[in-house]
This record gives structure tokens, C-alpha cells and sequence, in this order.
């Protein structure tokens, strides 16, 4: 366990290293953020207080609704995305294959590997927050942050599972997987982040039920904005949890599946 935990402070580390070496990129990740939260701000100031039945579940006021779905739209693209990218970055710099060579286990490298920045987008929200209850007066002084906890770290196991079988996907064919990005863009449309799922035809439903960030972002509005109890917040637990219990042993098979393939074949290094 020492190990493990020495290998993943080293990741961390050498990934802080990396980030504050490209200060422009550092502050302009910050800038996107805001301006994203800003244009959907005065969208939301265009309508005025008109009321949607649609928004009357999640308290009847668009921006705190989507400045929530803008919030977990950040970790759906990094989970989703960050390992296959940061393990495509090791093949194209030459240090994937030291890596594998070495006593650390492949789940060992896969959940370090990404583990950066995973803490800054953590960071990312706290400020995020900060800002919506500051600068755009989000209300959220009922929330239940315990519960929100919870639906969080349930979605970024989840989503994080189909990021690993993504980076499995890159380890063996040197391509970006289309599934995760097939699924980050159905997420955006199907899962609520910009718009109430109730809002869609039936059949369509259908498909945001299959989708994982559909329970988190119902969860944490329910959290957040409303400060529902667990009473209120458990089935989206429960969903939530069960999709971790399948998807996450599943993730780590195939990455060592795809590990040893590449280790038989001679192509950690290729690229």
C-alpha cells in the first residue's frame, strides 16, 4: 500500500512540474471557465424570470440549473478523456513502455496516471462554486455538500471506469476511442447538463436512463440547489453505485488484458 501511495505522490509530482510549466495554459484553463459560466449567465438574463415547468423540479430558475450541469461537464470530459490522452501522451514521449516495465501494477499506473488532474479539477470546483454564490448569487445556503459528495465521487469512479477501457482502446490501437467521445457528446444532449431530460420525447428518455451522469447531475441538483436528504437523493445513490460495481472491475480487466497484449506484441513503444 506504501507503494502504491509513494508511486501515486510521484505521479502527482511530476504532473504539478508539467502543469506550471505552461503558465499561459494554467491561467487560460481559468478563463475558459468563467466565460463559460458567463455566457450562459446572461442567456439565462435574456429570459427574464419566466417560469418553465420544465425547471419547477430544480426550484424554477435556469442558471443555477445549468451552471450545476456546466460544473459536472468538466469532470465528464476529464474522466472520460484524461486517461486515454495521458496515456497516448506516454507512447508519443517515448516513457509508456518504463513504465510498464517497472514492479508498479498496470491499475497502479492507470489511477495515478491521471490523479493530477483529478485534484485540480476538485480544486476548479470549490472556486467554481465560490463564484456562483459571490459573483452570481447562487443560493446555496441549504445545501446538503455531504450528499453532493457522495454523488460525485459515485460518478467519477463510473465515469472514470469508461475513461480506463478508453485508454485500454489507445494502448492497443494508438487512436482516440470513439466510444467516450460518442458518449461525452450524448451525455451533453441526453444527460440534462444544458436542458431538463423531462424536456425530451419519451423514447429519448430511454437513452439518458443508460447514461450514468443523467443520475448525477438529478443528484446534485437535488443536493445542491434544493438540499434534498438522503431520503430524496438514495435511488440516484443506488444507480450510481451500481453502475460502479459493474463498470469498474470491468475497466481494470481490460486494461490489463490490453497491457499484456501490448506487452506480447512489442507495442508499448510504438506510436
Amino acid at each position: 500500500m506504501k507503494i502504491s501511495l509513494d508511486k501515486s505522490i510521484a505521479f502527482i509530482k511530476k504532473d504539478i512540474l508539467v502543469e506550471f510549466s505552461y503558465k499561459l495554459q494554467f491561467v487560460l484553463s481559468w478563463v475558459g471557465i468563467f466565460l463559460s459560466v458567463l455566457i450562459f449567465y446572461y442567456i439565462s438574463r435574456l429570459f427574464g424570470k419566466i417560469e418553465s415547468p420544465y425547471l419547477a423540479e430544480y426550484g424554477g430558475e435556469y442558471f443555477p440549473f445549468v451552471f450545476i450541469g456546466i460544473m459536472l461537464s468538466g469532470y465528464l470530459a476529464l474522466a472520460l478523456g484524461s486517461f486515454s490522452v495521458n496515456i497516448r501522451n506516454e507512447q508519443l514521449t517515448g516513457t509508456l513502455e518504463a513504465m510498464f516495465v517497472t514492479p508498479a501494477k498496470p491499475s497502479t499506473i492507470i489511477s495515478s496516471i491521471s490523479l493530477w488532474n483529478f485534484i485540480f479539477n476538485s480544486i476548479s470546483i470549490v472556486i467554481y462554486l465560490l463564484c456562483g454564490i459571490l459573483i452570481f448569487g447562487i443560493n446555496l445556503s441549504q445545501a446538503n455538500f455531504i450528499g453532493a459528495f457522495i454523488i460525485l465521487f459515485l460518478t467519477i469512479l463510473s465515469l472514470s471506469s469508461i475513461g480506463i477501457i478508453s485508454a485500454a482502446f489507445t494502448m492497443v490501437f494508438k487512436r482516440g476511442d470513439p466510444i467516450a467521445w460518442l458518449l461525452n457528446l450524448s451525455s451533453a444532449f441526453f444527460s440534462g447538463v444544458y436542458f431538463p431530460v423531462n424536456i425530451l420525447p419519451d423514447n429519448l428518455r430511454i437513452v439518458s436512463n443508460l447514461i450514468p451522469v443523467t443520475y448525477s447531475l438529478r443528484g446534485l441538483r437535488n443536493a445542491l440547489l434544493l438540499g434534498q436528504g438522503f431520503k430524496v437523493l438514495m435511488p440516484d445513490i443506488v444507480i450510481l453505485f451500481i453502475f460502479c460495481l459493474v463498470l469498474l472491475p470491468l475497466s481494470l480487466l481490460i486494461f490489463n488484458y490490453a497491457t499484456k497484449k501490448s506487452k506480447i506484441t512489442g507495442s508499448l513503444a510504438h506510436y
